[in-house]
């Protein structure tokens, strides 16, 4: 199992976090639980492997253009086969210049990208297919998502403000530090949760809680402090709180999943 990952072109750094290659050989099933993580992404399956995400009907072959909705809960995957996958991981807000619907409704879903995009993005799914490395497909993808971003060139002032406000909640997310941010932006706070909730698909607690919860899997991943000292360093007002909101989206609580660490998921870490 390799994971590699690649920076994208300047004028797409406010906006992807980073691309990543997956490659996995050999035929054995790989189950795994993937924990939200804020962002949305696209995945592109280049491989013969075959992916699965659990639904209400069980698990189901997740599509050849992947486009992961914000998760909201713990979503159960399983894989079989080699694999070779090359993912866009955008930044919360970011993934609105692609779209235009509202995010909302990705949320906690696998959806076919090519429902949602058309030919344009089944075209770019080839061509990274037949392109001859890495190099090159990443190439591809900034040619691909630059252009996307020119056409949406009157989002991108709404876009950074967007940014910015979420920025100002991870430093202090109660309720009246929200109406501090909105007068800060000079608007008011509904139209804060407003903005919030139609740039990213979620309200700017369910973004502030999902920040803290990312903040002490990567601190549980490095395994360097006691739970007590990380339920603080990642902002939480007590270990139930921590434990509580850990185990919302995880399905476990944090000594629990410390003894078993999810692969995926640590992968998947800033």
């Amino acid at each position: 199992m390799e994971f590699r990952h690649f920076q994208p072109a300047k004028v797409l750094a406010p906006y992807i976090r980073h691309y990543y290659v997956f490659e996995s050989a050999g035929n054995a099933v790989y189950e795994d639980t993937v924990f939200p993580s804020g962002d949305m992404e696209i995945i592109f399956n280049l491989g013969e492997g075959i992916w699965e995400s659990f639904r209400e009907d069980g698990f189901q072959n997740n599509p050849a253009i992947e486009l992961w909705g914000q998760i909201t809960r713990p979503l159960q995957i399983r894989s079989s086969g080699a694999h070779l996958m090359l993912g866009v991981r955008f930044f919360t807000h970011a993934t609105s210049f692609l779209l235009d619907d509202e995010i909302a409704i990705f949320n906690d879903q696998v959806s076919d990208l090519t429902d949602v995009m058309g030919a344009g993005i089944r075209h770019l799914h080839g061509t990274l297919q037949e392109a001859p490395s890495v190099t090159a497909r990443i190439a591809l993808l900034d040619e691909f998502f630059t252009s996307r971003l020119m056409r949406a060139s009157g989002r991108q002032e709404r876009l950074d403000r967007v940014a910015h406000i979420l920025t100002s909640i991870t430093k202090d997310a109660t309720e009246n530090n929200i109406g501090r941010i909105a007068g800060t932006f000079g608007i008011t706070t509904r139209y804060l949760h407003k903005l919030v909730y139609q740039h990213t698909g979620l309200s700017p607690k369910s973004f502030d809680k999902i920040h803290r919860f990312k903040t002490s899997l990567k601190l549980i991943g490095e395994n360097k402090m006691p739970l007590t000292s990380i339920a603080y360093d990642a902002g939480y007002f007590d270990q139930s709180h921590f434990i509580r909101d850990f185990k919302s989206f995880t399905g476990l609580t944090p000594s629990a999943y410390l003894s078993n660490l999810s692969a995926v998921n640590q992968m998947l870490i800033d």
